[in-house]
Order: C-alpha cells, then sequence, then structure tokens
C-alpha cells in the first residue's frame, strides 16, 4: 500500500456554548444527530469517501463520549498498515506551557511532532462540527493545480449574517471553482464587501503551516481564523478559495441545529444521509443490537424519522428519534428530536422539542406550545432526568440535566431555565 499523502487534522475539542444543555457532557462533535449517529461522522465519511486514511481527531473538553463513539475506528474503515485515526487529547509538557489548547492553532502547534512524523505533502484542517457532504480530494487537487499555500473551502452567506464568520473575497479567477483570496475578514462587525464564508476546511502546504504556527507561538490569540489566515495574507501567500455549492449546516446555535434535524424530513430531504454514505459506528450505544422498530395498533407516524429499538403506540409527527425512544398510547410527539432511550408517556404533548438521551417524562406532560401550532423556539431538556406527572414546560425554556425529584417545579414559564 502506498503511504498516504494527505495528513488531516479534525478540530473536535470545543464545547459551543450556545448549544446549551446539549454540550453540557459532551463535544460539539459528539453531539447525536439524524437519529443514529453523531456530528462528526460527517467529516469523518467525507474523510473515507475522498480516500484520505490517515487522520488525527484534536479533542479538549470532556472527551469521553467522542473517544468512545471513535472507538478503534473501524465503522469508517481506518483501519489498515496506512490507515488510522490518531486522537490526540492535551498534555503535559517539560517547557513550562499550559497543559490546555489555547486554540485551535495551537492545539495543531502542540501536536507538530505527530505531524511531522508522518511527512505529510499537504496537510487538510477541518472542524469536526458541520453537516456537510464534499470531496475533499477534489479540493486538494485544486490546491495543487493553483500551487496554493492555503486552500479555503468556502461557501456563499447571507451579507446579514456574515459577522458570525469568517469572510473572503475571491477573485474568481476560476468561476463556480474558486479563486485567489484577495481580502480576508473574521467575524466582521459591519458588512464586508465580500460574501463568501469560510467552512473551517483548509488544506495547507506543510512548511508553510509550520512557519505560520511558529510565528502564531509569539501571540496572544491562537486561532486560525483570527490569525494564522490574516498573517498569511500579511506575507502575500498564495491563498485561493475553493467554493462549495452544496448543503451546509453550521448547526452553531440550538435553532440551527434543530432545523439541520428537521431537513432530514420530507420526501426530498436536503440531508440525504444514505445518499451521502454517511458511516457511523453501530457499536456506539448498542445500536446494531436494538430490535427493529415497533409501532403498535394504535401508532401514527407522519413524515419522521424513526429508528430501530422505538416503541411507538402513540402519534409521531415532524420528528426524529434515536434508538431505543418510547412513545405512549396517547401521546402526541410534534417537530420534535428525542435523542436515546427517552420515554414519553400517555398522553404528553410535546412541540419542537429536543431531549438529551436518558429521560422519562411522565403522563399528561405539556412541553412546548400546544401541538399543531407554530413554535418559534426550541425546548430542551439535559439528559437523565424523570419529569414528574402533569408538568408544563412552556415554549424555549431549558432544563439542565440530572435534576433531583426535590428540584422539580410544577410549571417552568415559557423562556425559563429549571437547573
Amino acid at each position: 500500500m502506498i503511504k498516504p499523502s494527505t495528513l488531516a487534522m479534525i478540530l473536535a475539542g470545543s464545547r459551543v456554548d450556545e448549544l446549551d444543555v446539549l454540550t453540557y457532557y459532551r463535544p460539539k462533535s459528539a453531539v447525536p444527530f439524524g437519529g443514529f449517529a453523531r456530528v462528526i461522522d460527517f467529516p469523518l465519511s467525507n474523510l473515507l469517501h475522498s480516500g484520505i486514511e490517515q487522520i488525527a481527531i484534536l479533542s479538549q473538553y470532556r472527551g469521553y463520549s467522542l473517544i468512545n463513539h471513535i472507538g478503534t475506528g473501524a465503522a469508517w474503515d481506518m483501519i489498515g498498515r496506512h490507515r488510522g485515526i490518531s486522537i490526540l487529547p492535551p498534555f503535559k509538557d517539560n517547557m513550562d506551557q499550559s497543559d490546555w489548547y489555547r486554540g485551535t492553532a495551537d492545539a495543531v502547534y502542540k501536536n507538530l511532532d505527530f505531524v511531522e512524523y508522518h511527512e505529510p505533502e499537504d496537510i487538510l484542517i477541518l472542524s469536526g462540527d458541520h453537516i456537510y457532504k464534499m470531496d475533499y480530494q477534489d479540493m486538494i487537487d485544486y490546491h495543487y493545480r493553483k500551487n496554493a499555500d492555503l486552500t479555503l473551502g468556502v461557501i456563499k452567506v447571507d451579507k446579514k449574517k456574515a459577522h458570525r464568520f469568517g469572510i473572503a473575497a475571491i477573485d474568481d479567477e476560476d468561476g463556480e471553482k474558486g479563486g485567489r483570496v484577495t481580502a480576508y475578514w473574521e467575524k466582521p462587525q459591519s458588512a464586508p464587501e465580500a460574501d463568501w464564508a469560510s467552512l473551517t476546511v483548509m488544506v495547507f502546504k506543510p512548511e508553510v503551516l509550520y512557519r505560520a504556527l511558529g510565528e502564531n507561538q509569539k501571540s496572544h490569540s491562537f486561532e486560525f481564523g483570527r490569525d494564522i489566515i490574516p498573517l498569511l495574507m500579511s506575507w502575500d501567500c498564495r491563498v485561493y478559495g475553493y467554493k462549495h455549492h452544496g448543503y451546509w449546516g453550521y448547526t452553531r446555535t440550538i435553532e440551527e441545529y434543530w432545523q439541520s434535524n428537521m431537513d432530514l424530513l420530507g420526501e426530498n430531504p436536503l440531508i440525504d444521509m444514505q445518499a451521502w454514505g454517511l458511516r457511523t459506528n453501530l457499536e456506539h450505544r448498542g445500536i446494531r443490537d436494538a430490535q427493529p422498530a415497533l409501532i403498535e395498533d394504535n401508532g401514527v407516524i407522519h413524515n419522521s424519522l424513526v429508528y430501530n429499538g422505538c416503541v411507538i403506540e402513540g402519534t409521531v409527527i415532524n420528528s426524529v428519534l434515536f434508538p431505543g425512544v418510547k412513545v405512549k398510547k396517547g401521546a402526541i410527539v410534534e417537530n420534535s428530536v428525542l435523542f436515546f432511550n427517552n420515554c414519553i408517556g400517555a398522553d404528553c404533548r410535546l412541540n419542537k422539542v429536543i431531549t438529551d438521551v436518558n429521560s422519562v417524562i411522565g403522563e399528561r406532560v405539556l412541553i412546548g406550545p400546544e401541538v399543531g401550532t407554530v413554535a418559534d423556539q426550541v425546548t430542551l431538556i439535559g439528559w437523565n432526568n424523570k419529569i414528574p406527572d402533569g408538568t408544563i414546560i412552556g415554549e424555549g425554556a431549558t432544563v439542565y440535566p440530572n435534576l433531583t425529584p426535590e428540584q422539580w417545579i410544577n410549571r417552568v414559564e415559557a423562556g425559563g431555565v429549571l437547573k
């Protein structure tokens, strides 16, 4: 087997506070998605289908869930003489430096010994927490054709949302394929002239990356978007943008995460996980061994994804249910995402709700607005909760994980927080 020329490094260690209780015990990259998968499965599957077989995952925040999910890497066929996934947590060294990664660029810098050991001809650095399908090899080929020092994956966004992203101006020398980056702004506060947002997918010449990371160590900020890309622009490096024209789920907020799950539904879904060839670790949480979904005589399912291990006695509409979810008789679940092993009691009403794993919702519980009405905000239920019968939880409320019986109240007001 030929030794791989590309080394991929996945940035997967951040919590993302905007996802609230969903990242209380796990990084964003390990958040469940789509009824059986995890967010990181998308970049990992992209790497598999792109033929990139040497991967490092940079993990820092509460890594157990992520490490458990990755396992040996076999789910993505990453086992072999020159194939594998290495998880690189922060570490203590003998140079009197902080043992935590101080930013995305610092995380890669602290593992340069790992990078140099593999002697890559190009280095692909990407975020582990976005939802999309991309052929990275096509982007790498473009990088070589342009003799680029850095190639950025970019996507067109509404200029009103530009303040949330790194934004590149591109000269369009290659039309719909891409072009030279002529200016770059990291999360500009005023509307920039350009509208190409960084996907946090970057291909570097190794020697350029090594030099930039070394120079960046003299700074007090250690981020690729905020520091490394502007540094290369200041050096007049050959920085190019590779245009992505497909779906991209940023999923940095609860509303975006919920919407990306809803984009799985319908006759022609925006996200087609089967067509995309999505892989996941079916041994994680025993997905492989769960019984087929059981739809009882009174069970009704409409425009929903209901996975193995579910038992449906009530009604499920426009929702995504992970393995092990039980919906009791008379209950209605609408516009919701229910993680693994939740039990929804008889005569409950859930509308635009996300429940984390292992919660038991008692009978006649109302969560969110009335079913059949349009909900503006997502209501969040943290994991390992036992919600008493008859509880009312208003639209947009947040319930923290692991509440004791003494902490529960009869009514949580709309937008309220129970912890």
